[in-house]
């Protein structure tokens, strides 16, 4: 083999161990990483405990925040619709006490043009009466 290729092999593992981490170097970096796992493990245990309370608090917050101007809404709108109820049931009786008018009104006039063809048959039965006796005619009666 050659010198030369040995001492570039030699060089080569001499820079390796030049870059490598020292083990005290390890073991303060993994004593760092145990520290703040341990300090996450405390947080989360903390925030585990005490996170249902505040999220039923947070909650309970705005269901009230929300459900106060719903009820006001509910109630206008109760409020609207007995008022509408009411005045459907107005428009109901009048238009009941309309309708038993009208029929009174047709009864009526039924009535009077049941009277006005009685008068008018009396009329023509006279009519027919005075030409049988003036002239002795021959009357036709009206066929129906």
């Amino acid at each position: 083999m050659d010198g030369e290729a040995l001492q570039r092999a030699q060089e080569r593992l001499e820079a390796a161990a030049a870059t490598r981490v020292a083990p005290a170097d390890v073991d303060a970096t993994l004593e760092r990483a145990r520290d703040q796992v341990a300090a996450l493990a405390a947080t989360a245990a903390e925030l585990e405990a005490s996170l249902p309370g505040r999220v039923g608090d947070a909650v309970h917050d705005g269901i009230r925040a929300e459900v106060l101007p719903v009820a006001r809404h509910i109630a206008e709108v109760r409020g609207l619709m007995t008022q509408l109820i009411r005045r459907v049931e107005g428009l109901e009786t009048d238009l009941l006490a309309e309708r038993h008018a009208r029929v009174d009104d047709l009864g009526v006039l039924v009535d009077l043009i049941a009277a006005g063809f009685k008068g008018l048959d009396q009329r023509l039965a006279r009519i027919e009466a005075r030409l049988d006796a003036a002239d002795g005619g021959i009357v036709l009666p009206l066929a129906s």
